[in-house]
């Protein structure tokens, strides 16, 4: 059976979340979530997005990211393979790192745009991992 298609962004923002294979965890340290932003800032000056708010949490990443003239797809297949990549190479593995394909949600309207960037930001809050809200 085939797979759903992806819904395309009139706005062209998009809450992407990224999820461990069997969610474990894809960051072991803090030089893994240093890794993963340098990977998200080197590709967001080749592919010309926008992030507008992350978080990376031990097992799954949030990103609110406006694709420009690149694809949201695209984009991200280009910010997993480098920072896999590096992730296989540092602990001695190989496969996947994450858990099938990124799930995307469309946001098309102000308003929406700012519940999602709320829910990303206190993510942390309401995991526990942390007491107030920076």
């Amino acid at each position: 059976m085939a797979r759903q298609a992806r819904l395309k962004s009139k706005s062209g923002i998009y809450h992407i979340i990224l999820r461990g294979i069997n969610r474990q965890v894809i960051f072991e340290d803090d030089e893994d979530k240093l890794k993963f932003l340098e990977c998200l800032c080197y590709y967001r000056n080749v592919c010309d997005y926008t992030v507008y708010g992350y978080c990376l949490m031990d097992n799954h990443v949030h990103l609110l990211i406006k694709e420009s003239e690149e694809e949201i797809a695209s984009i991200m297949k280009r910010i997993g393979v480098c920072y896999v990549s590096w992730y296989n190479r540092k602990y001695d593995r190989c496969g996947h790192l994450f858990q099938d394909r990124f799930k995307s949600e469309v946001i098309e309207d102000d308003a929406y745009l700012l519940v999602v960037l709320r829910y990303i930001h206190q993510n942390p809050l309401k995991a526990g991992l942390s007491t107030k809200f920076i």
